[in-house]
């Protein structure tokens, strides 16, 4: 009796302590760094970790703590001379149970140094995965830790990534299935990550299970990411909220095309957040992107295409628009540039403390005008009534000059179902961008510039 007594108490706090850790977990929208955007498949641990060390130095502060290596990581690639660019077919390094290795090309001490160095500079760490199992360990029908099953039998090969060959599904109805999982979070979390992006994820709510419980299992607790985004069935938004965040555009680039795909996924998914849960508008692509393009493929970064070495190529208002909207989505906020090169504008929206304000509020905006390309989304501040913000967006190429009532920039009061009355008090508003009070009065003329945004923080002191 005692015995099972000293079990329970011991299973128990087990599990007290497992819930105290997961609730550790940003209950806030995520931020950080993602390598992508600025280096594509090629990151090195030297290029990490350099961009490590500036990320600790000028943005942890602002809140930007997921340090992030997206695919790539167990690539085994020759190089072109001189460069972290693969002159041959890449090679996935696997382990004896065909669980992802670093690659020896990229990382040769492998992640958890990179890992450690994130914690003792005050970072969290990520990385990205792939759905599925490795189409080598397969081949080669390795076997699953911890089973007598084999890769072979656990795997899908009918419901594959339609845009990347590395991977076959994973039948979660067969044995074996949860325990390979399972074995690659095992490893994660030895290896200490924080946070996992997992790609070709929103069409399978298995395997989204099946992760959500791997996590659980390895216990330490990971943010997980849902991937690649342009998400088209919202019956599984139930399944998408066992993540903290799912993409929910395809991927968005430093294109005016692009501005416009974020407006028209967030319309589709305003409400959709909870705690813990937040729609994602994908990467911030300011500063220097896709670095590790060959010199000899100059050209072709020169005709527009985003594959290829450039710099941000949105214009100031249209990157003022970009990360106003981000900061009213309350989307999570990963910068995709190089840290090491950022320009001191881009460094001035992302630090930006009324913006991360906004954004932290962790609410996403609605949508309260919209009329002949001129948008305006309002967020109210979840914490104190009376306070919130707006974003005012001219979506068109012509600076527009439109008047508002408080009214359509969102600033009443519902007291029932379908009674509602404009708020009376004492308005303060800050204009962001542009550093100043404007002075409020009945109808508010607003001049917005082509692509742009007003960006305003409000309070109103004595509400009536």
């Amino acid at each position: 009796m005692k015995t099972q007594i000293l079990f329970l108490a011991t299973a128990f706090f087990i599990l007290n302590a497992s819930a105290q850790k997961f609730d550790q977990l940003p209950k806030t929208p995520p931020m950080g760094w993602n390598s992508y955007d600025s280096y594509g498949t090629y990151l090195n641990s030297k290029n990490a970790l350099a961009n490590m060390e500036v990320m600790a130095k000028k943005y942890l502060s602002g809140g930007y703590e997921y340090f992030v290596i997206d695919a790539g990581w167990y690539n085994e690639n020759e190089l072109e001379e001189g460069t972290n660019y693969p002159s041959t077919d890449s090679r996935i390094a696997l382990d004896k149970y065909g669980v992802y290795e670093s690659s020896s090309t990229y990382f040769p001490q492998g992640m958890k140094p990179l890992a450690d160095k994130a914690h003792r500079l005050g970072l969290k760490f990520g990385l990205h995965l792939m759905r599925g199992i490795p189409r080598d360990a397969v081949k080669k029908n390795l076997p699953i830790k911890g089973t007598s099953f084999h890769a072979a039998d656990i795997a899908d090969t009918v419901n594959i990534c339609v845009w990347h060959n590395m991977t076959y599904g994973v039948d979660m109805s067969k044995p074996g299935a949860q325990e390979w999982y399972n074995s690659v979070f095992e490893k994660f979390a030895a290896w200490g990550i924080d946070f996992v992006k997992v790609d070709d994820m929103t069409p399978f709510p298995d395997e989204i299970i099946a992760i959500e419980k791997a996590i659980k299992n390895c216990g330490r607790p990971m943010v997980f990411s849902l991937s690649p985004g342009d998400v088209k069935n919202m019956l599984h938004l139930p399944f998408y909220r066992r993540a903290n965040m799912v993409r929910i555009t395809n991927d968005i680039w430093d294109r005016k095309s692009d501005l416009d795909k974020a407006f028209l996924f967030w319309k589709k998914f305003q409400g959709t957040e909870t705690k813990g849960f937040w729609p994602d508008l994908d990467m911030i692509p300011f500063g220097q992107l896709n670095l590790e393009t060959p010199s000899s493929h100059a050209e072709e970064a020169t005709a527009g295409n985003t594959s290829f070495r450039h710099w941000c190529r949105l214009s100031k208002d249209q990157m003022r628009t970009f990360i106003t909207s981000r900061a009213l989505a309350a989307s999570p906020l990963f910068i995709g540039g190089d840290l090491m090169t950022m320009d001191d504008f881009s460094h001035s929206l992302l630090t930006n403390k009324n913006m991360l304000a906004c954004n932290q509020n962790g609410v996403m905006g609605v949508n309260v005008f919209d009329n002949d390309s001129v948008e305006v989304w309002h967020v109210s501040n979840a914490e104190q009534f009376g306070k919130g913000w707006i974003g005012v967006f001219n979506r068109s190429c012509k600076d527009r000059e439109q008047k508002f009532t408080k009214t359509e920039l969102g600033l009443r009061k519902v007291f029932k179902s379908y009674e509602t009355i404009d708020i009376q008090g004492d308005f303060h508003v800050y204009d962001v961008w542009n550093d100043k009070q404007v002075d409020v009065k009945d109808d508010w003329s607003l001049n917005i510039p082509a692509n742009g945004v007003i960006f305003l923080q409000y309070e109103i002191k004595d509400i009536k």
